[in-house]
């Protein structure tokens, strides 16, 4: 048993990151740590449902908690029109806006983290987000970056851009993403560096929002779908954790009142992406049209749908690990806890992004061999069941999964994260 330390995770305010860092918590304590959250308010409730310490960092100007959990979703709906653009066409609209928001949020959580920070007294930090919050840094005990997106947000000359979704082979698309991502994020990272220098940190090259800790960087990305870089990422700071899966409540699968013989599917696009409800209603008619059973997630919009097809139930929420185990194939929006379960569990999976690093999970699915590539709006009926029946059907495919998931579970994620902050704390 390790001497018993207080390890503070700090994730970005959504359910990817949280959730990945809950699955490492768990393994820490069992290690016999003490870990507790640092997070946004209107994340209140995700960390305590899992018996973990919650301590408030307001991350933007505060208001009621309903008000406070509406913001990224009201953000994201605001945004549905620019879902179906190509990645590269969204940088000067919803990328442009969110990195603007994330900006504000590592100035906001900078009047309120060193207090907080002193009250908890951590002996090691864990942070999973995209921008440096100095406060974390300063404290002057160890600090460890959890890298849950896409692998490339790390970057290198001969991986595709973050955020860019495009091939390895399209060294001209790489080009023209960079130059224009440059061009968009130029004011917003003037913006940050004046920030860092009133904090009394240096200012990072244009593009770049967080630095790679000196302690340790833990990716979630398995080695079956990491890129081939021109440089490889030292081992001694850097940790490939072959996906994180947390522990969940067991699922039991429900009777459905039709196909309860066929192919079970797990529809979800998360919990800011349930907002693009005229998708997910297209998708249930077409699912509803063919030899399968389907699960959809459609979060807090569950009144807005009538008239199921018999071969379809919706739930605000489930435990995705669990569902995902027990199901057949899976639709999905990128997100790097979708990309990775599946993995995990061996699901082949048809991604459909809207935006950020879901771009990037969908193309490396399909370049790897792992599931398909689909646009959110320009597909037919008739692309959706051929790539159905491809991800049920495909030997091939089913067996590279099935070779990839028993190569990750081997790998214990969650445990290998946790020994590694515990040879830290031993050697701090």
């Amino acid at each position: 048993m390790s001497e018993r330390k207080v390890i503070a995770f700090f994730p970005e305010a959504a359910y990817g990151p949280a959730l990945n860092s809950v699955g490492i918590a768990q393994a820490c304590e069992a290690l016999g740590h003490k870990a507790v959250f640092l997070t946004d308010p209107g994340m209140t409730g995700v960390y305590s449902a899992y018996g973990f310490e919650e301590h408030y960092v307001n991350m933007s100007e505060p208001m009621p908690a309903d008000e406070m959990a509406r913001y990224w979703s009201d953000f994201i709906n605001g945004h549905i029109p620019n879902f179906g653009k190509e990645p590269i066409d969204q940088l000067d609209n919803y990328v442009k806006e969110c990195w603007s928001a994330i900006v504000e949020t590592s100035k906001w959580a900078q009047k309120e983290l060193p207090a907080i920070l002193d009250r908890i007294k951590p002996d090691l930090i864990c942070v999973d987000n995209v921008i440096l919050f100095p406060a974390i840094k300063q404290y002057g005990k160890p600090w460890v970056r959890i890298i849950s997106c896409s692998e490339n947000e790390v970057e290198d000359p001969d991986i595709p851009p973050y955020l860019s979704g495009m091939s390895i082979d399209d060294k001209a698309g790489h080009e023209r993403f960079r130059t224009k991502f440059e061009q968009v994020i130029t004011p917003i990272h003037d913006d940050f560096n004046r920030f860092l220098n009133e904090c009394g940190e240096r200012p990072y090259p244009l593009g770049t929002f967080f630095e790679e800790s000196p302690w340790m960087n833990l990716l979630l990305y398995p080695d079956p779908v990491k890129f081939e870089r021109r440089y490889p990422l030292p081992s001694r700071t850097f940790h490939y954790l072959q996906g994180c899966v947390r522990q969940d409540k067991p699922y039991e699968i429900p009777e459905f009142r039709a196909n309860n013989d066929k192919p079970l599917l797990y529809v979800s696009f998360g919990s800011l992406g349930s907002g693009d409800v005229g998708l997910l209603k297209r998708l249930i008619a077409s699912i509803g049209q063919l030899p399968y059973r389907a699960l959809f997630n459609v979060g807090e919009h569950v009144s807005e749908y009538s008239d199921l097809p018999d071969n379809v139930i919706i739930s605000n929420w489930y435990p995705q690990p669990s569902v995902i185990a027990q199901v057949d194939a899976v639709i999905h929006h990128g997100g790097n806890n979708s990309f990775t379960e599946c993995l995990y569990f061996g699901k082949p999976a048809i991604v459909m992004p809207y935006v950020w690093d879901g771009h990037d999970n969908a193309m490396r699915a399909q370049e790897s061999g792992h599931g398909f590539r689909m646009h959110r709006s320009n597909w037919e009926h008739t692309e959706l069941a051929e790539k159905l029946a491809l991800c049920v059907g495909d030997a091939e495919m089913n067996a590279r999964l099935k070779r990839t998931s028993e190569y990750m579970t081997s790998r214990k994620g969650p445990q290998d994260a946790a020994n590694i902050l515990d040879g830290i704390l031993k050697n701090a």
